[in-house]
């Protein structure tokens, strides 16, 4: 059959099967990047698997499933990424926000109390701010940034969203937090060490560095920012942070010895220790 006579259904074969080795997620990949070169939603290519697929577009759908199979992420080739009830848009400046951050949410408006104030630090697309923003239109809610590549993809997300009332600044957590006081500071900081195998064959290798690496034991950056923002937090304020599944006994130990209480670490959907709490007396 001629390029030009390849059928939907054929052409997400040949997607499944080029992924199949790369990637644990090789049908959605496929039926992800066919979707977007067609400008149609997936129910369309199970309803119409038959029709065929203009020349162009399978070669545009195969040089996405090339950059896919080489580990790019799904979610910079479509320029998009779900996260909670946001479609967030997402480009190389910033991390791909992953399922499991959906849990600092979760703690974030948990804690918060009504007509209270946030601060998150390291926003990257806006994902965490733009979430409690969403849910909690009571809430003052203020995101920090040091990246201004990144700090622009949360401003277009701000504004697609409408969640304009989310103060995006830019500003780092050695020298950058804003005045508090907050009754939640959040962050999902850089926890990832430098000597990590994931740098070589897990992927990481297409996403910002900056917003991933922390020192050889992966905690340069929570010990960083752990003073500063402490310092912001509101009288029974709580800080909250995201950090590597093998660091929770560690975090809990610097947020002891920052002065914090009630600390504890929630584990996430695959009961590994994923967020730490913490409490300003």
């Amino acid at each position: 059959m001629s390029e030009a006579g390849r059928s939907i259904g054929q052409a997400l074969r040949e997607g499944i099967d080029a992924l199949r080795a790369s990637s644990a997620s090789a049908r959605l990949d496929a039926e992800l990047l066919l979707a977007e070169v067609l400008g149609v939603g997936r129910s369309h290519l199970f309803a119409f698997p038959e029709r065929p697929v203009p020349t162009a577009t399978i070669d545009a759908y195969r040089n996405l499933l090339t950059r896919r199979a080489a580990g790019e992420p799904a979610a910079y080739l479509l320029r998009r990424c779900e996260f909670r009830d946001l479609s967030l848009t997402v480009t190389p400046a910033v991390l791909v926000p992953r399922p499991e951050t959906e849990h600092l949410v979760e703690q974030a408006l948990a804690c918060l109390p009504a007509g209270g104030s946030l601060l998150e630090l390291g926003t990257g697309s806006g994902a965490v701010a733009l979430a409690v923003a969403s849910e909690r239109p009571d809430a003052r809610i203020t995101a920090t940034e040091r990246s201004e590549a990144a700090l622009a993809v949360a401003r277009e997300n701000r504004q697609r969203l409408g969640l304009t009332s989310v103060e995006l600044i830019a500003g780092d957590w050695d020298e950058g937090v804003p005045a508090g006081p907050f009754q939640v500071i959040a962050s999902n900081p850089p926890y990832v060490e430098t000597t990590a195998p994931e740098w070589t064959n897990g992927g990481l290798g297409h996403e910002p560095r900056e917003a991933l690496a922390a020192g050889c034991d992966g905690l340069a950056a929570i010990r960083s920012l752990l003073a500063p923002a402490a310092g912001e937090l509101a009288r029974g304020g709580w800080l909250m942070l995201e950090h590597g599944a093998a660091q929770g006994e560690a975090v809990r130990g610097l947020f002891a010895a920052a002065g914090l209480e009630q600390v504890r670490t929630e584990r996430d959907l695959a009961g590994l220790e994923r967020l730490t709490l913490g409490r300003r007396p």
